[in-house]
């Protein structure tokens, strides 16, 4: 056989090694023959072949013929390499040879070959033993060159082809229980190299994330304790490491598994992660379907958690009772230092909780914390008023009915929280901003290849502000439950959001609609946003054919096929000396495709158009009339933008 190593890495010595230091090196190597159980003929091919290069390499004219060979090889360019070739008696000790060389992956793949027929050797014979043992160190010591270079999953493959020839021999009970010691403690740091990778690499996300449910299971579940290898205090922090690589659907599919299997801290996680994709998807069902879930695992301590999740809810009066019963006498304190009145503290508390509990810790949300625009959200406006209607079908009796007046203010907007930043009581308790150093202090975990978990800080959670806590009889649950969230450290004072008295004996104005911004950055935008996108685009258009300058940036709003298709059309009417006006109104807006990169949708437009001359001459027009087009909106990078339109 071949085997690819040249003289001087096979005796370990380097090309400028002289003979005397050739001969040394080679008494040394063998003085310290291998001690893990190889017979005395596998020995004696190892020294055989030893001696064989330190007699090459000490001959002068020998050696200089070998070194030209070398030379040649190389200068081929063709990617050849050196290599020995080796009777078949020596073939055991050629490899083992060859893992001592340090290349411990192609002793491994050899020795692997030379066990399946038809040169399998005979069974029972001592080449079989001596092969099975050389394969199994072999895999072992790939294994480890692959996990210090950081390539988990070829380490994870290795040991698992080293079990599988193990098994297949029936050999070597000892060496299995190794390699199988050793792949489970790869498993994290497999876990991690797997969903750490790019969201278009699913194939390995979703391997990655079956891995994950496979360490918890054994672990007996988010509180288990039954790996001994992995104990809880090395768990907790890795699980916050990986969250922050998960998207939120992915945690709330995970987290709701193990809530049904009755975990109790994965209930926990699954209602802030429904709460964190609602508030950013503007869908309150998603936070309604939290606040259920909290509320329904009875756990002590929740109430400011399910006030808050009430009063995103629109649900102002519930909300306050709800945080006055979980308010400690601290927490109460910090409230009245943020304003005099009591929704002004609830809506600070609860932008508050948002921003440091709630949206840390998703792959897919970078988000600010924005109660207003969430109380001004059409959707969410929708949502509550039909929920307000349903409860007003559901009141038991006539007696229990509210005033008329009463009921109107319940169903009109004005119940709702308005936002006013002019009457903020700026006497907010302050903290010492956090150091960079602070801030970045667990950004790199994996320090160096080393094969066992990195040293991991656990948050000090007497550290954090005691009016974060709930009140003193569900202190303790909640202590061990914020363990598992991403606290955003406070860089700076609370900015809490005050609101104006409603005054119930008459309706209030309409809450303005917000103003749009753009570009569209949402990670999954809503059928509003993309609507107002739209329409920005149709406003935009229409000024730059009309001889007027754009609103707003054209590539903010759409690709550049878009623009530059608007461009050409602005450029044919300058040369015939024209302008055109165009109207378009979006009358309904249906999104009927949607994935993560592309969303389409179905336009009813009214459409009329009026082109001009110079001079002011009507040279052509169309008279109003309904259009419905097809218009895809396509991700770019962390935008959305126009890409392009049809006639449906």
């Amino acid at each position: 056989m071949e085997l690819p190593i040249d003289h001087f890495r096979l005796l370990g010595v380097s090309p400028t090694t002289d003979s005397e230091t050739v001969l040394r090196t080679l008494q040394q190597r063998l003085d310290r023959a291998p001690d893990q159980g190889f017979t005395i003929d596998t020995l004696q091919a190892r020294a055989d072949l030893l001696q064989a290069s330190a007699e090459l390499l000490s001959d002068e004219e020998r050696r200089h013929s070998y070194e030209r060979e070398l030379t040649a090889i190389a200068d081929t360019g063709e990617g050849a390499i050196a290599a020995l070739e080796i009777p078949p008696s020596r073939e055991v000790g050629g490899l083992l040879l060859l893992m001592e060389a340090g290349q411990a992956q192609e002793a491994f793949e050899a020795a692997s070959r030379g066990l399946q027929p038809p040169q399998a050797p005979a069974l029972g014979s001592s080449r079989e033993a001596d092969l099975t043992l050389l394969a199994g160190l072999a895999c072992q010591a790939a294994a480890s060159d692959f996990r210090n270079q950081r390539r988990y999953e070829a380490a994870a493959r290795t040991l698992q082809q080293g079990l599988q020839l193990l098994q297949r021999m029936g050999q070597l009970p000892e060496q299995r229980r190794q390699l199988e010691h050793e792949l489970k403690l790869l498993l994290p740091y497999r876990v991690l190299d797997l969903i750490s990778r790019d969201l278009s690499a699913l194939s390995a996300r979703q391997e990655g994330i079956k891995l994950l449910e496979q360490l918890v299971l054994q672990r007996g579940g988010l509180e288990g304790e039954l790996d001994a290898d992995f104990p809880q205090a090395e768990f907790q922090p890795f699980f916050k490491q990986i969250r922050q690589f998960l998207t939120v659907q992915e945690q709330v599919d995970l987290f709701s598994r193990w809530a049904e299997a009755g975990s109790a801290t994965a209930d926990f996680l699954a209602s802030f992660a429904l709460t964190a994709a609602g508030f950013v998807q503007r869908k309150p069902e998603r936070i309604q379907a939290g606040f259920q879930r909290l509320q329904a695992g009875g756990q002590p301590g929740m109430e400011v958690f399910l006030a808050c999740q009430q009063l995103l809810l629109g649900q102002v009066e519930q909300a306050q009772t709800l945080f006055d019963a979980g308010a400690d006498e601290a927490l109460r304190q910090w409230a009245h230092e943020q304003s005099d009145d009591p929704l002004a503290r609830l809506c600070a508390y609860c932008r508050d909780w948002l921003s440091r509990e709630v949206l840390p810790g998703f792959r897919d949300i970078d988000a600010e914390a924005d109660l207003e625009a969430w109380f001004a959200d059409r959707d969410v406006q929708a949502y509550v008023e039909q929920q307000d209607r349903i409860r007003g079908r559901l009141q038991p009796s006539p007696a229990a009915e509210p005033s008329p007046a009463a009921a109107e203010a319940s169903s009109d907007l004005s119940s709702w929280p308005e936002l006013n930043f002019d009457s903020l009581n700026t006497n907010l308790a302050t903290e010492p901003a956090a150091t960079d150093d602070e801030a970045n202090a667990d950004d790199d975990l994996w320090d160096g290849p080393t094969w066992r978990l990195p040293e991991l800080h656990w948050p000090d959670l007497s550290a954090l502000p005691r009016w974060a806590l709930p009140a003193a009889g569900g202190t303790v649950a909640l202590i061990a439950l914020a363990g598992w969230l991403l606290l955003r450290p406070r860089s700076q004072p609370v900015q809490p959001l005050p609101v104006q008295p409603v005054e119930q004996a008459k309706p209030a104005e309409p809450a303005p609609a917000p103003t749009p911004s753009f570009p569209l950055t949402a990670a999954d935008p809503s059928d509003t946003q993309l609507q107002e996108l739209l329409e920005a685009w149709l406003t935009a258009k229409a000024a730059v054919l009309a001889g007027q300058s754009a609103p707003l940036p054209l590539t903010d709003l759409a690709r550049g096929s878009q623009v530059q298709l608007l461009q050409r059309q602005e450029q044919s009417l300058r040369n015939a000396g024209a302008t055109e006006s165009v109207q378009a109104t979006v009358e309904s807006f249906t999104v009927n495709e949607r994935s993560a990169n592309r969303i389409a949708a179905q336009v009813q437009l009214r459409y009329s158009d009026e082109r001009r001359s110079s001079s002011g001459a009507v040279l052509s027009q169309t008279p109003s009339t309904q259009l419905t087009n097809t218009y895809v909106f396509a991700r770019d990078g962390k935008r959305w933008l126009l890409a392009a339109y049809k006639p449906s």
